[in-house]
């Protein structure tokens, strides 16, 4: 029986920005302390993308020309790129088609996916699909987002939490078993009351009302939403080795969307994983929503052996919350 047609990481590329943003840094901003923000969330610093004129794009070029530089890839030869963002440049066009320009690659057709914190995982089953397809040889899936541009620095609830940076990977067909294998992904849409940004849509367009209101700003319920993510990822993650008769065992990395500390230990813990088989930098970067999954494996690239399995979980606004099951190809 011949192996399956599969999509593969065949290489992983990132990028945060040089400033820092400390927890003592925010202590002078909002009435907060770091060992408030450090038992509560995990983390110590975030990186804040503070050049004018750069966006999300320039952020996730970076990520990519390491991948060029690192497979020696002309980007006339990327077929697709796919970006994972809720902090596209503008509204439209995509974030994807600016990158595209940005890198030269001429020949790829490219769109942006919004899932929020989840958006990197589903980009990444998305542009498995496509190389499942044969028709395509090439994909960037690039998750990036510059939350400082969409975070009040007054509101303790989210500046403590956020911060920039992208991350990176080429998909490649595989025909050794290795890579891609299988996902569950979820969605609820009930879940928008406690996660969002108020104004700027179709629903509510931008006007000086909605400006000095504030609603331009992400928004977010915390309780609700870490009492579903504890949950959502927890189950998906069980649920996903479950249905392939894995157990903890077999799975040499978690990596976990970087929320929060307590929600990545509630993941480990319903996958019977020690912590040292998970990938956690959210000290260092807080949460970078679509980048952190890419940036994990981005930093951890040089501990990953071929074959390892490795297991994928996110949980996002919308609600949006899935799980990945890979087996790493080099």
């Amino acid at each position: 029986m011949s192996t399956p047609l599969r999509a593969a990481i065949t290489a992983v590329g990132g990028y945060v920005p040089e400033t820092k943003l400390t927890n003592f840094d925010l202590e002078k901003m909002v009435d907060t302390n770091d060992e408030w923000i450090r038992s509560r969330t995990g983390i110590s610093e975030r990186r804040i993308l503070r050049e004018p004129g750069k966006a999300s794009s320039d952020m996730a070029v970076k990520a990519i020309e390491e991948i060029l530089r690192k497979k020696n890839l002309d980007p006339l030869e990327i077929d697709c790129i796919i970006c994972a963002t809720v902090t596209p440049d503008m509204v439209f066009p995509a974030t994807a088609n600016i990158i595209g320009n940005k890198i030269g690659a001429k020949n790829a057709f490219g769109f942006d996916l919004g899932a929020a914190c989840s958006g990197f995982l589903f980009a990444l089953t998305t542009g498995s699909n496509f190389i499942e397809s044969g028709r395509y040889k090439k994909i960037i899936v690039v998750g990036v987002d510059k939350m400082s541009s969409i975070i009040d620095y007054t509101d303790r609830a989210t500046c403590i939490i956020f911060g920039d940076g992208a991350g990176a990977v080429l998909l490649e067909p595989n025909m050794e078993g290795l890579g891609y294998q299988d996902s569950i992904l979820k969605s609820d849409g009930s879940g928008c009351e406690f996660l969002h940004i108020k104004a700027g849509g179709s629903l509510k367009p931008a006007s000086i009302e909605t400006v000095m209101a504030k609603e331009h700003y992400a928004f977010q319920d915390g309780q609700p939403v870490f009492k579903f993510a504890v949950k959502g990822m927890a189950d998906v993650s069980a649920e996903l080795l479950e249905k392939h008769n894995l157990t903890g065992d077999d799975i040499a990395w978690l990596v976990p969307h970087q929320a929060n500390l307590r929600i990545i230990d509630a993941t480990a813990n319903r996958m019977g994983l020690p912590i040292e088989k998970v990938m956690i930098n959210i000290q260092k970067y807080g949460n970078t929503t679509a980048a952190t999954i890419p940036l994990c494996l981005w930093e951890w690239e040089s501990r990953l052996n071929k074959g390892d399995n490795i297991v994928l979980a996110a949980f996002g606004g919308g609600f949006t919350w899935g799980a990945a099951w890979l087996k790493w190809a080099y």
